[in-house]
């Protein structure tokens, strides 16, 4: 089974797949960079470089994953909660999204296929967990690359329950190319205006370092579970 794994930040700064050999891969739509190892490819859907969400070229990085014969993505997003109750550090699964930019690979023709996340994977990972994976959460996408106002959070918080700014985006394009996206998302800290405190990036920063050891035993445990 050929899996991709797709990542941000946080798998930027683990050393788990230093060893994974990297290359460039030039698709229709533009260049991605991935690193693979038997079975698998891991892709830092930020680049080398890290390009801010707003400038991720996504629809390279979907079309490297398909052009080299993956069919499931395992995507690991980085979130902020819109609910008291999902606090920072807790991994949850998404099954639905909202979208204020939908993506397509064409620019010129109606696309009237419903995107989905399939998550047909994931009861395979909650099962391999030694903690309970909350699952079909909805996710709210934004643009980036700010943070959400309160009044935006106020809003966003009644019709989902996490945000952030890619997952959307890949799951649009894996549904339209015939990829199985598979949500897991770490949150990493509290949306503006939910919980005590001031959301600032070093703030931001600081509690996603705090969530690498869990993010590295995440990826262990899926390099086992797909082994």
């Amino acid at each position: 089974m050929k899996i991709a794994f797709l990542s941000g930040t946080s798998i930027a700064k683990s050393s788990l797949f230093d060893s994974w050999p990297e290359r460039e891969i030039e698709t229709c739509h533009g260049r991605a960079i991935v690193r693979s190892q038997g079975e698998h490819v891991l892709l830092n859907r930020h680049g080398p470089a890290y390009l801010p969400p707003h400038a991720i070229n996504h629809r390279a990085n979907i079309q490297a994953l398909a052009d080299l014969g993956c069919r499931d993505v395992v995507a690991l997003n980085s979130v902020g909660s819109l609910r008291p109750d999902l606090p920072p550090g807790t991994v949850l699964s998404c099954g639905d999204y909202i979208s204020f930019r939908p993506f397509t690979f064409s620019d010129s023709e109606l696309r009237a296929l419903a995107p989905e996340i399939a998550n047909n994977l994931i009861g395979r990972i909650a099962a391999a967990l030694p903690y309970p994976l909350p699952q079909g959460r909805v996710y709210i996408q934004t643009p980036g690359p700010r943070f959400e106002t309160r009044a935006e959070v106020r809003v966003l918080a009644q019709w989902g329950d996490v945000v952030g700014m890619t997952a959307a985006a890949e799951a649009d394009l894996c549904r339209e190319i015939g990829l199985n996206y598979n949500s897991l998302c770490m949150v990493d800290n509290y949306a503006n205006g939910i919980g005590a405190g001031e959301l600032s990036p070093e703030t931001f920063r600081e509690l996603v370092r705090a969530n690498q050891a869990k993010v590295d035993d995440l990826f262990r445990r899926l390099l086992a579970l797909f082994a």
